[in-house]
């Protein structure tokens, strides 16, 4: 059986870092934050509350892509990314068959959860327009996150064993 890239996706606070890591935990494909692989000059521009635009993506989207395909070649991967608009996830899907996770949950649920969240450079005033930028995946498991941790992994789980 080939390694798959698996896409956890949504907006900040969705959890997708929690869920990507405990899927990994659970399946012993490697874990991988897209957020770890942000430019320097993304995070500074984005801890100052400025959006990123689709140029400040690119070579952001290239890179996930480009770990996304390597890894298509050993073990596979679970890689938490935002993949807020389509052509974000046309990118990242270049020469792959990706499995889409989309994370969503109200913006009371997602504001709750960021203003709790320390030492992360994402700040609040960014979720509107995550949200207001999100386009909404038509081919992707769509999980609520106010679900149990347990119940969302094992949602990601039993509909991955349909295809894996």
């Amino acid at each position: 059986m080939p390694p798959h890239i698996i896409y956890i996706m949504g907006v900040s606070g969705a959890g997708k870092t929690t869920i990507g890591k405990l899927l990994s935990a659970q399946t012993g494909i490697p874990f991988f934050d897209a957020d770890d692989f942000h430019s320097t000059t993304n995070k500074e521009k984005m801890k100052t509350g400025i959006p990123l635009t689709d140029d400040d993506r690119k070579d952001w989207l290239l890179q996930l892509n480009h770990l996304a395909n390597n890894q298509s070649n050993v073990q596979g991967a679970i890689i938490a990314c935002s993949a807020l608009k389509e052509k974000y996830r046309i990118v990242l899907s270049k020469d792959i068959k990706p499995y889409w996770i989309f994370l969503h949950g109200t913006y009371e649920q997602l504001h709750y959860r960021i203003i709790k969240r320390r030492d992360h450079y994402m700040p609040i005033n960014l979720l509107t327009s995550q949200l207001e930028t999100l386009e909404i995946p038509t081919d992707a498991l769509t999980i609520n996150i106010m679900q149990q941790q347990e119940e969302i992994v094992n949602s990601i789980i039993n509909y991955l064993q349909k295809y894996l």
